[in-house]
């Protein structure tokens, strides 16, 4: 192909690769691929040699506790810091080298939701689509692609400020799809929302990569978010990939260890009872969920007896046992010795200026 060929593809909003580049995506099939991808900040190593390839078209998530080093590696792979070590590529471009090139091909929609409230909806959309260089022209119907998308066509004359949290997260998310980037990297996108917001930001993130065909990469530390949404699950934990597959090849992880994952219902439940169900050899861990419920991983073929004994010698009123799948927190749990644990889910308070007036919110 001539330079000038290469040089309308790569112009092209659509295909924002060249036509080299273009060509080893689709004969290797990888996105992303990142290569001992490491941080270090003062001394503390934030991401350690983390290493991992996404698929076009894939929605690959990071599973970990707060502080394991998801955000981080997003920052990286969005041409925010630097890594220290190590290298990665999105679309064939080196994240340093050809940070620019990268930033063509790439959307972030980061854990602050970035919006301003007394502009309207469409206001905001056309200040950041105008800051991508989208031409006017363009941009115009794009918008109301995207409003229609995220079922806010209705809203988009109102103010951001009126907007509950739920549609403020599928506006930030629309903000970075107004360059049709190839990668949209998603850090916690529900993190703070009410379960009605999650669910409809979820479905939208499923919706944008089917429809779109858009590559995505997730970072949470929910697990029931991770599996519902990913292809693909990188379990990251002290900065490290500790476990990468399926998430029903992980789960086999403890499904295939002789491990048994145990609910039980006690209705007389006391500290004494769990700290003896804590003592056995057989029990790795043991938590409690309410007054009569604790959940129990235990290893060894005898281990379900073992529990229900010593139950019974305390006295315990046992109404229900269940011997549960496992879930991705007790493959977590497996890997690591530990559950999950930062789970931070409130919002960080905003603080409003002394003489601004309370506004209504749409709902």
């Amino acid at each position: 192909m001539h330079a000038e060929q290469e040089k309308i593809i790569s112009d092209s909003w659509m295909f924002p690769t060249t036509y080299n580049q273009l060509v080893s995506i689709l004969v290797s099939g990888v996105m992303i691929e990142t290569r001992n991808l490491t941080k270090k900040f003062n001394g503390l190593t934030a991401v350690d040699h983390v290493s991992f390839n996404v698929k076009k078209g894939e929605i690959f998530g990071l599973l970990g506790p707060n502080g394991a080093g998801k955000t981080t590696t997003i920052r990286m792979l969005a041409t925010l810091t630097r890594p220290t070590e190590g290298t990665a590529t999105i679309g064939g471009y080196d994240i340093v080298k050809d940070d620019n090139e990268v930033r063509k091909l790439i959307g972030l929609v980061s854990e602050k939701i970035i919006m301003y409230d007394r502009l309207t909806a469409k206001e905001n959309l056309w200040f950041f689509g105008r800051l991508y260089d989208v031409p006017k022209e363009v941009l115009n119907e794009r918008i109301d692609e995207l409003l229609r998308l995220v079922q806010l066509s209705n809203w988009k004359n109102s103010q951001v400020g009126t907007f509950s949290s739920g549609m403020r997260q599928r506006m930030n998310v629309i903000r970075a799809l107004l360059n049709m980037p190839e990668m949209l990297l998603l850090d916690e996108p529900t993190l703070g929302l009410d379960p009605q917001s999650s669910v409809e930001v979820r479905e939208f993130v499923k919706k944008i990569n089917r429809e779109n065909k858009t590559t995505i990469i997730l970072t949470t530390h929910m697990m029931v978010e991770a599996d519902m949404l990913c292809d693909r699950i990188g379990i990251i934990d002290h900065g490290k990939i500790i476990a990468l597959d399926t998430s029903a090849n992980l789960k086999k992880l403890v499904s295939g260890a002789n491990t048994t994952v145990l609910e039980l219902e006690i209705a007389n439940l006391t500290t004494n009872m769990v700290s003896l169900i804590q003592s056995l050899k057989c029990v790795n861990s043991v938590s409690q969920d309410n007054s009569t419920h604790i959940k129990v991983h235990a290893n060894g073929d005898e281990s379900f007896d073992t529990i229900i004994d010593s139950v019974r010698a305390e006295k315990g009123k046992i109404n229900s046992v269940k011997n549960l799948d496992p879930t991705l927190e007790d493959v977590f749990l497996y890997i690591t010795g530990h559950e999950v644990r930062d789970k931070a889910d409130r919002k960080i308070p905003v603080r409003r200026h002394k003489h601004s007036m309370p506004r209504s919110r749409v709902r």
